[in-house]
């Protein structure tokens, strides 16, 4: 079975995207041009951002796709939304789910940024 360990969100100025996730992140670009960005994550996940432009064949509006960060703790969940006030839109406040303590946020070019820790007890 193939591995899943890049996500490629496609971008209309990855320069904009890019100073949006290094700040998020907290990490520079391993790669950083005018039409692609990359990031390696600590745990080996990559994250690449290209200019929508180029993208052959051309990406169709996203729908329900999430870019998911897992926390431990509700408080580290706190943490991150406080943080991520003032870089993200936030579309959905802190909150209590099924899965999880969650809030979702949305990058420049409105790809939902979800920050979650999961329920003790899932329902």
């Amino acid at each position: 079975m193939p591995t899943l360990n890049y996500i490629l969100l496609a971008v209309a100025d990855p320069a904009a995207s890019a100073r949006f996730y290094t700040a998020l992140l907290g990490r520079e670009p391993v790669e950083n041009s005018p039409t692609f960005v990359l990031y390696v994550l600590p745990n080996g996940l990559k994250l690449g951002l290209w200019i929508a432009k180029d993208i052959v064949p051309a990406p169709k509006p996203a729908g329900g796709v999430e870019v998911t960060f897992s926390h431990a703790t509700d408080d580290d969940v706190r943490a991150t939304y406080a943080d991520w006030q003032t870089r993200a839109e936030i579309l959905q406040q802190p909150t209590t789910m099924d899965f999880g303590f969650t809030f979702v946020a949305a990058d420049p070019d409105g790809h939902r940024l979800r920050v979650f820790a999961p329920a003790a007890n899932p329902r």
